[in-house]
């Protein structure tokens, strides 16, 4: 008896693995390409937004696939899907680092940001389809460790590969990492019988408590977004901090996150969603008020102290997020759900970008954040993670009455 529980564990260990590795060659592909850029735009004479396309592409084949993946999954089992994306992934990604031409490259990154919608959809579905009742939440931190970790390797992994390699050295290592996540889907990962279609009455039982967990989820997305905009122009032209550590500045958020997402799907497994859902939220306020006072009060020490409450706040808020979104809906819909869950993240990163860098532009006076005063700089600062603050506050208001109108 005991050694078949060993061999449980031990293949419910391998399963959980693979799903990690998906959901790290997702982040990853996001992050590493960012560091070739220089590289592409001298290999084809292109011009600084001509490359950048190379990014973007990917993050619009993934925010507009999301939800079709996770459709697609519920309709023809989320192991098949799972697999059919770490094909695209994998086909995608050599051609990206064969590709001879910069719109062929373009292209086959669109078709791997489909993949990678693939991989980050189907992956938190089938976490929950597959992770008992007790251990959902640590197999929801450990994807949430792993996005963090594709995100930080992603910089340094590049920056190893482009000097040796060049560019194609980006791409090209992608190929057989998703080549071995693969493999292992198709030997580990049980294979499901279609789910019975749920009803709609029953569906519709859980749509209203899941839209407050889209919306927070969104709002959540654009605060972290904030951090990553606004923090390198407070860092270099507000602190007068050179290049090199300003990078390892911004490098403690996701070294925090790393390190803080198992322990924060853990919490979830033994106080349940509701209270680390609730210290989550209020973790990430308090982070952004002490973004928009502390660094003016006591400098990069201000800065970093903030970002140390706002992150592990962000990785509780995650983990007890997904598994309430997730919680109850029928099996043939979770990856329609998780669908929806990485749409609504997605936008929130756009928006985050977007208004707030807007935001953070009208705090400084002036759209030439280059020549501004640290002084100005300061105050764009001060106004921007203000404002965050106030929509973590809705957030935490839309939480709070929709757990008032479930009782």
């Amino acid at each position: 008896m005991k050694q078949e529980e060993t061999d449980r564990n031990e293949w419910a260990g391998m399963v959980v693995a693979t799903l990690a590795l998906a959901m790290l060659l997702a982040s990853l592909g996001t992050s590493i390409a960012n560091i070739a850029l220089p590289a592409l735009a001298t290999a084809f004479s292109a011009s600084f937004g001509a490359v950048q396309a190379v990014v973007v592409a990917y993050l619009a084949g993934l925010t507009v696939a999301v939800v079709v993946a996770g459709r697609l999954g519920d309709i023809h089992g989320l192991k098949r899907m799972l697999v059919a994306g770490l094909g695209l992934f994998t086909l995608a990604s050599l051609i990206c680092g064969l590709a001879p031409s910069l719109p062929l490259l373009i292209a086959a990154r669109a078709v791997q940001g489909v993949g990678a919608a693939f991989l980050m959809t189907l992956s938190m579905a089938l976490i929950r389809e597959t992770a008992g009742e007790a251990r959902v939440g640590r197999a929801m931190g450990l994807l949430g460790t792993m996005s963090a970790l594709g995100m930080a390797l992603g910089p340094v992994l590049g920056g190893m590969l482009v000097p040796v390699t060049g560019w194609r050295g980006v791409f090209l290592v992608q190929a057989p990492l998703a080549g071995l996540g693969l493999i292992l889907a198709v030997a580990v990962l049980p294979a499901r019988a279609g789910a019975k279609r749920s009803a709609p009455s029953t569906w519709a039982a859980f749509e209203g408590s899941m839209v407050p967990n889209l919306v927070t989820n969104l709002v959540v997305a654009a605060v972290m977004m904030t951090t990553l905009v606004v923090g390198p122009f407070y860092l270099g032209f507000g602190l007068g901090l050179k290049e090199m550590l300003v990078g390892l500045v911004m490098s403690v958020g996701p070294v925090i996150s790393i390190f803080s997402g198992v322990p924060s799907g853990r919490l979830v497994d033994a106080w349940g969603t509701g209270r680390v859902l609730a210290a989550g939220l209020l973790a990430l306020a308090a982070g952004a008020f002490l973004l928009a006072l502390l660094p003016d009060a006591i400098g990069l020490a201000g800065y970093v102290l903030a970002i140390a409450v706002l992150t592990p706040g962000y990785q509780l808020f995650q983990s007890a997020n997904n598994v309430a979104a997730l919680a109850g809906v029928p099996s043939d819909r979770r990856g329609t759900v998780s669908g929806l869950l990485g749409l609504s993240r997605n936008v929130g990163l756009v928006a985050g970008a977007a208004v707030m860098g807007a935001v953070f532009a009208l705090g400084a006076g002036t759209e030439d954040l280059a020549h501004a005063a640290p002084a100005a700089i300061a105050a764009g600062m001060r106004l921007t993670f203000l404002a965050a603050g106030g929509l973590m506050i809705v957030a935490i208001a839309v939480v709070g009455l929709a757990g008032r109108s479930s009782q």
